[in-house]
């Protein structure tokens, strides 16, 4: 089994571990949506999580948090409110990956989901930036945290 069929087989599951996570977290905005709104945003950030998987195309991820950011900027929420949502879902997944893929396949499956997942937290959290200092946001470029003291 590798992180898309693990992925398709735990969507439930990995989905209401994650509207439990939320729970946790007593966000007002996600909190005032109820619990049926919010499994259904989980579920298609989800959805397009375990596609980017699948397909190693991360556009729609992209595509959609630049739409959540807008939305849920316009709504009032807090970028923390919003980049939980994303964080909890990553959780849920990591525990499933955990808990049903052997050890050796550890590495590629955290790495691409959070690949996923990472990518749309930057796509959401530059639009929201953007969005809320009228000033474009660009992705921050973290090479120097990777290569070691680069120039210093």
């Amino acid at each position: 089994m590798d992180l898309s069929d693990l992925l398709h087989q735990q969507t439930n599951a990995i989905i209401e571990d994650a509207v439990k996570g939320m729970s946790r977290a007593h966000l007002r905005h996600y909190q005032e949506a109820g619990e049926a709104h919010l499994r259904q945003r989980l579920k298609a950030l989800f959805v397009l999580s375990a596609r980017a998987v699948k397909e190693k195309n991360l556009g729609p991820m992209v595509a959609h948090a630049d739409v959540v950011a807008r939305e849920r900027f316009e709504a009032g929420y807090d970028l923390s409110e919003v980049l939980t949502a994303f964080n909890v879902l990553e959780e849920a997944i990591w525990t499933r990956v955990l808990a049903e893929l052997p050890p050796s396949e550890y590495a590629e499956a955290l790495g691409l989901i959070s690949t996923v997942l990472g990518t749309g937290k930057d796509a959401l959290a530059c639009r929201y930036v953007t969005l809320a200092s009228k000033v474009k946001a660009t992705s921050l470029d973290l090479q120097s945290l990777f290569t070691g003291l680069g120039g210093l």
